[in-house]
């Protein structure tokens, strides 16, 4: 196989396994034993960070080893560093900037994907403690709530 395609295929396959990752993190750790680090996400906060936000640099960590042995060694680890990397850049993309709109910009969405993802997350918020939660993914979510949101 040629190495770009391969390469390629790493940086999707790591992108892809880490929508899977950041569900099961979310669901087993955020909502469990690091859950006071997460609490404040959907309990408030005041000011613009939350202690939410050191997830950022929890998730950094293996993305960094990967870039750093993947460049020593020059291996497949820079290519998944690169799959987390932009994981990581679509989480915030998506989540600080879609659907909590941190940032007051890219705030009227008619787009029936970005509609059923913010509805699924606002169902995923309604749970204020960490029991009982549904909801755990963020770009990949029941089809129900995109059915929902092209009927809008």
């Amino acid at each position: 196989m040629h190495p770009l395609l391969m390469n390629t295929l790493i940086v999707l396959g790591t992108f892809c396994f880490m929508e899977f990752m950041a569900w099961f993190t979310h669901k087993f750790v955020m909502h469990g034993f690091l859950w006071y680090l997460h609490r404040d996400h959907h309990q408030g906060h005041e000011g613009f960070f939350e202690k939410n936000d050191a997830f950022f640099l929890i998730f950094a960590v293996p993305s960094a080893y990967c870039y750093m042995t993947g460049l020593i060694y020059d291996d497949f680890r820079l290519y998944i560093g690169v799959g987390i990397s932009l994981y990581g850049l679509a989480y915030f993309f998506i989540h600080d900037i879609i659907i909590h709109q941190r940032f007051k910009v890219l705030t009227r969405w008619t787009n029936t994907y970005v509609l059923g993802i913010r509805r699924a997350h606002k169902i995923h918020h309604k749970y204020l403690g960490k029991e009982d939660g549904e909801n755990f993914g963020m770009l990949w979510v029941p089809m129900r709530y995109f059915k929902k949101a092209y009927k809008e």
